[in-house]
């Protein structure tokens, strides 16, 4: 068979190609808020708790009328607090009620993810660097409002709002999106 009547076949099957619409595959997928959660498979924040060993603390009562908006997850002063999910560290600070805290936002910029009353930072721990599931981020302690007998993470998922105001989105339960036991890298 000669090339050009080839050549025009491949010529017009790739024309048609670019004209059609894509099929229902080939269309990007909106993954709903809840799907994408699911979907990472979010570790434990400390070293070696499973998630069924968990309370939900999200809806406690706090001082002032508050409503926690947090997970609690309980454990011995100098536990590893490890990261959640892969993400970038956006803020390392100190405040009055969560103590030495750490922002991770993740790579898709959806969730802020916020980790509280930390003893230490990790060693070389520094804001911009990335971050991948199970790395050491600190350990459990009680500065900010914890109270001195009870060391523990305060762990808080919210939605990220955008650039200006990343930190101030809408909190999410997180336990059901805790999948996986605490397993530092």
């Amino acid at each position: 068979m000669p090339r050009r009547p080839i050549l025009l076949v491949l010529a017009s099957a790739l024309v048609s190609a670019c004209f059609t619409a894509p099929s229902p595959v080939d269309r990007p997928r909106v993954v709903t808020e809840a799907g994408y959660l699911r979907s990472r498979e979010m570790m434990v924040p400390v070293d070696g708790v499973r998630p069924e060993d968990l309370t939900d603390t999200f809806n406690a009562r706090r001082s002032g009328g508050r409503t926690h908006n947090a997970l609690d997850v309980m454990a011995r002063r100098g536990t590893p607090v490890i990261a959640a999910d892969a993400g970038v560290i956006r803020r390392i600070s100190t405040n009055p009620l969560g103590g030495n805290t750490v922002y991770v936002v993740d790579h898709a910029r959806r969730f802020v993810h916020y980790y509280a009353h930390l003893d230490r930072y990790a060693r070389g721990l520094r804001e911009g660097m990335e971050v991948r599931k199970g790395d050491l981020l600190g350990t459990v302690g009680t500065t900010g409002n914890a109270p001195a007998n009870a060391p523990h993470l305060h762990y808080q998922l919210l939605r990220y709002k955008d650039a200006r105001l990343w930190w101030t989105g809408d909190p999410v339960n997180p336990l059901p999106y805790l999948k996986t036991r605490g397993n530092q890298r």
